[in-house]
């Protein structure tokens, strides 16, 4: 559970015995916790998977290497739900790191990187017919490759969609686009139906460091 404290509480974030502290737009909210299916789909199995390894590839660490990696963190600080800048931990910061280096196929990394620049897509044309969809600039950073994040097919009424992303591929900057993401889509969540909206984000990793960055998203409706 997060709290910001001002005069009162101004804003909270997490669980809180049977609670959920939340934020939408007509501003802060608390609901009552509800433990969602847990299926235990292919997908969430390799996820847990390597959340474990990343987790004891930790513990196998040198001391130097976790001080290494602890003392890194003032480099990358980033945003947390309020608006402040934080510090993530040596391991947070090893963990996301090289799970975003293995989600592009490289291997991890024992030493904390220097950070570098990230390059971002500035956005993203999508074809719903096909599945396919354009980058600009169409030029990209051949040193990066892109995570495509996309949400199952929804209703056209949802605009709130952050919480339903799952990661489909990856592609590399050195690959022209537009991407073709058809039958990757349909092998994870089946056929489209017109007038069902899907959504597209595409996150750059730094092929080197495993930084990534914020991304660009983009929905549009099924023809």
């Amino acid at each position: 559970m997060k709290i910001k404290f001002g005069s009162l509480v101004v804003a909270g974030r997490g669980k809180i015995g049977g609670h959920v502290a939340s934020q939408n737009r007509s501003g802060a909210y608390l609901r009552t916790k509800v433990t969602p299916s847990n299926p235990s789909t292919g997908f969430q199995v390799a996820a847990r998977a390597l959340l474990a390894g990343l987790s004891s590839a930790w513990r196998s660490l040198t001391a130097a290497q976790r001080t290494a990696w602890n003392a890194a963190v003032g480099s990358y600080q980033r945003t947390n739900v309020f608006g402040d800048l934080v510090n993530p931990s040596g391991k947070n910061l090893y963990t996301r790191l090289n799970a975003n280096l293995a989600s592009i196929g490289v291997a991890s990394i024992g030493t904390p990187p220097l950070p570098v620049a990230v390059v971002e897509p500035v956005t993203v044309i999508t074809t719903m017919t096909a599945l396919a969809f354009t980058l600009t600039p169409t030029s990209l950073d051949a040193g990066q490759d892109y995570q495509i994040w996309v949400t199952d097919p929804m209703s056209a009424g949802i605009s709130n969609w952050g919480n339903r992303y799952r990661l489909l591929t990856t592609e590399n900057g050195g690959t022209a686009t537009p991407w073709d993401i058809h039958a990757a889509y349909l092998a994870r969540f089946g056929p489209r139906v017109a007038g069902q909206q899907i959504a597209v984000w595409i996150v750059p990793i730094e092929s080197a460091t495993g930084q990534n960055g914020q991304g660009s998203e983009a929905a549009q409706l099924v023809a």
